[in-house]
Order: structure tokens, then C-alpha cells, then sequence
């Protein structure tokens, strides 16, 4: 069955999450993807464990879990970057490409005639993506930038946590999360212009501007008012009552989207009485009140179990549901049929476990084609197949460590 990207092919300089989000998510939608890595080490996250999927041996770096969530239906090749000989097989890679996605720092491939206006005129209709934490101009566009960083410069962390409380992070890196997504959107955006100009372009994504971007209700909150949001633990800012409740044996979360599903809880929880008064009829209400209202609500909520709360709200459809552990995740029955674990297999035949994409596209479905793979896995592959240079070259490049 044709894939929905059959024929353009990426070539991958990008390391960690952010840019290997976007690129496996190219690959999954069929584009051939050649991940670019150092010889010996390759990508940093190979080593960010344990747990780790396969140990370190002689001939191969460790390969940690977290390596195998973003680089599945890849090649990789091992060249070193800092040799001439090097950047020549990458360029001539590129004269070949559809897409080239790197996050080094600003000007930092520029030494090795890999930036974006010389390999512009290798080929001009290259899509090449430059992820950074700050983007390519600014005061701050010399500076790293990593997940954890942003989320704090970036203002998320101000809004996460208890409100009596420090500043918290979110459980999952999901700036570079998002910058993926950002990005394969951009990529995906520049594809379909060049049908018409003819002509690739440069991307520009920054960690920063993402994070700002995805602020979301509460960046407009702030916008709108002056005022900065306070951080309310599982509260929403904007709804009430929308967040977690103890109940008498856990927690459940309760999301109340309007007055119609206000009243229905006040019936199920008996308390009637709560959705007729003033202070809390209406969802602006509700907010303003909320000190009130929720201290209140949580003495209803404590009165039973999780699965009592679960089962009287759902048959009257007011939303809520249980907070969940990892292991109660992928053992839910709508998880496993959405088949949102697959197994695809290495190297070496063996079965690895993949969070599947949630993108589910009726007449060219995504590929789970083989698991991340080990480092220089497909260096001869792609020297000879898609390159096409002779075994004397070939052999001269692994004999001259260009190549490993």
C-alpha cells in the first residue's frame, strides 16, 4: 500500500527529542529517513538510561528506552562530521534530499559548508529545518536551550503545580514534544509550497517560541488582563470544578464543561441546592467562587469510591474519569484496541515494543517498519544503494574512520 510520504526522503543531523520527534514522524508516515550520527557514541540518548533496551557491547553504544521512542523506521549512518571527507558524503546525501532536519547551535554547521545557504545551492529545493532554543536571531539566540530550561523561561512552569507550592516541570519533556510536532507541521507546510514555487526554504523553530505559542488560554488570560495566572495545582483557570477529587479509595479527575453538566453532578452527588444558588449557577460564577465551591464538593466526593463516582457520572454523561498509572494505561481495553503498542522488530529479529503514533489515516496508513536502530546500522546500505559509490570508496571511508 502507497505511504503517504513515499519518495521524499530526510536527512536527520538532529540529536535528543525534539528534532528526532519531527523525523520520526516523517518515517512513520513513509518517508525514508537517514539519521546522521557521531561514530562510536552516536545520539546522546542512546546512553539516557536505564532502564536500558540493549547494553553496550564491544562493537555498539548502550540503547536506552528513551533513544527507542523517537527514532523508529530509520536508517542510521555513523560520519564524521568534522572531516572533509565527511561533510562530502553528507552533501552529497543532500543533493539527493527532501528535507534536512538539524538542531545544532545558531551558525554551528556553518563550519562545516552545512548551512542552510550553502547547501541551498547544492539543492535548491531542500526543506531544511533548524530547530534551536531560541531561533536563529535575538539576544538570546547564541544560548542552548533544553527542555527543562524553556519550560521555566518559557513561563509553563510558573503556571504548573501547587498553588502553595514551587514551580514544577511537567512529567514529560513536552517542549521538545511539541517543537517535534511544530516542526513536522512546518515540514509538511514547506513539502506542499514547493509543489507550486518549486523552491525548498529554511525553518526557523525555537523551543522558546513554542513554548510561548502553546500557553494557550493561559497566555491569552495574561494578555487579557495583566495579570500573571496563579498556579492551581489540577485546577482549571477557566472551568470549575475541572480537576482531580479524592474519593473515599483514590482520585478521579471531574471535568465539567458547562451548566447543563454542573447540574447533573449536583444530582448524582445530591446537592441540588448547590447548582440553584447564585454563587455558583453559572461556569463565571463558579470561578470567581471557587474557594468556596470546591472545599465543598470535595466532602461530596470523599463520600465514595472512584468507580461509584465513575459509573453514576457516565449515565448521565458529565465527564470524568480515573487517574491512571502507566501499568493501568496500557492495560486499558480502548488503549489496546487502538493498538497504541506495536511490536516491531531489529536488527537481530527481536520484538520491541513501540508506543504507536495516534495519527490513523484510512488509505495510507503509517508504517511500524523496524525499531530504532543500532549505531552505523545502514552506513554500507546507504553508501552503496543510495549513494551509489564503489566498494573501493566505500572500503576507504570505514578504513579512514569517515564512516564507521
Amino acid at each position: 500500500m502507497t505511504s503517504a510520504l513515499e519518495n521524499i526522503k530526510v536527512i536527520d543531523l538532529s540529536r535528543i527529542l525534539a528534532g528526532p520527534w519531527a523525523s520520526q514522524m516523517l518515517a512513520d508516515m513513509g518517508a525514508e529517513v537517514i539519521k546522521v550520527e557521531r561514530p562510536v557514541k552516536g545520539d546522546d540518548t542512546r546512553f539516557w538510561g536505564p532502564p536500558f533496551i540493549k547494553n553496550a557491547t564491544a562493537e555498539q553504544p548502550p540503547q536506552a528506552a528513551y533513544f527507542h521512542c523517537v527514532n523508529r523506521n530509520k536508517q542510521s549512518i555513523a560520519i564524521d562530521i568534522t572531516q572533509k571527507q565527511g561533510q562530502k558524503v553528507i552533501k552529497d546525501l543532500i543533493a539527493q534530499a527532501d528535507v534536512l532536519i538539524e538542531n545544532y547551535k545558531v551558525g554551528g554547521l556553518a563550519k562545516y559548508g552545512l548551512d542552510y545557504q550553502r547547501v541551498k545551492e547544492i539543492n535548491p529545493r531542500l526543506v531544511y529545518c533548524s530547530i534551536t532554543g531560541f531561533g536563529q536571531s535575538g539576544p538570546s539566540a547564541h544560548k542552548s536551550g533544553y527542555d527543562a530550561m524553556i519550560q521555566g523561561e518559557g513561563g509553563l512552569m510558573s503556571l504548573t503545580g501547587e498553588p502553595e507550592g514551587p514551580p514544577m516541570k511537567v512529567g514529560v519533556a513536552l517542549v521538545d514534544v511539541m517543537t517535534g510536532l511544530y516542526s513536522c507541521n512546518a515540514v509538511l507546510a514547506a513539502l506542499m509550497a514547493r509543489q507550486h514555487t518549486n523552491e525548498g526554504q529554511h525553518i526557523d523553530i525555537a523551543l522558546l517560541d513554542v513554548q510561548a505559542a502553546t500557553l494557550a488560554n493561559q497566555g491569552m488570560n495574561y494578555l487579557t488582563t495583566g495579570k500573571n495566572p496563579r498556579r492551581l495545582g489540577n485546577g482549571h483557570p477557566n472551568i470549575v470544578p475541572y480537576q482531580t477529587f479524592a474519593t473515599q479509595d483514590g482520585s478521579i479527575i471531574l471535568a465539567v464543561g458547562n451548566d447543563n453538566q454542573f447540574i447533573q453532578f449536583c444530582q448524582v452527588a445530591q446537592c441540588s441546592d448547590i447548582a440553584e444558588d447564585p454563587l455558583f449557577a453559572t461556569n463565571a460564577q463558579r470561578v470567581i467562587n471557587r474557594d468556596k465551591l470546591v472545599p465543598v464538593l470535595a466532602g461530596k466526593l470523599a463520600s465514595y469510591t472512584s468507580q461509584w463516582w465513575i459509573e453514576q457520572l457516565e449515565r448521565v454523561s458529565v465527564p470524568c474519569g480515573p487517574v491512571n498509572t502507566l501499568e493501568q494505561v496500557f492495560n486499558h481495553p480502548q488503549i489496546k484496541h487502538r493498538e497504541m503498542v506495536k511490536q516491531i522488530a531489529n536488527k537481530q529479529g527481536e520484538l520491541i515494543d513501540t508506543v504507536a503514533s495516534p495519527i490513523n489515516l484510512s488509505a495510507t496508513p503509517l508504517q511500524y517498519n523496524s525499531a530504532s536502530p543500532d549505531l552505523g546500522q545502514h552506513s554500507h546500505q546507504v553508501l552503496s544503494k543510495t549513494l551509489n559509490y564503489s566498494e573501493d570508496d566505500i572500503n576507504a571511508l570505514f578504513r579512514n574512520h569517515i564512516v564507521s
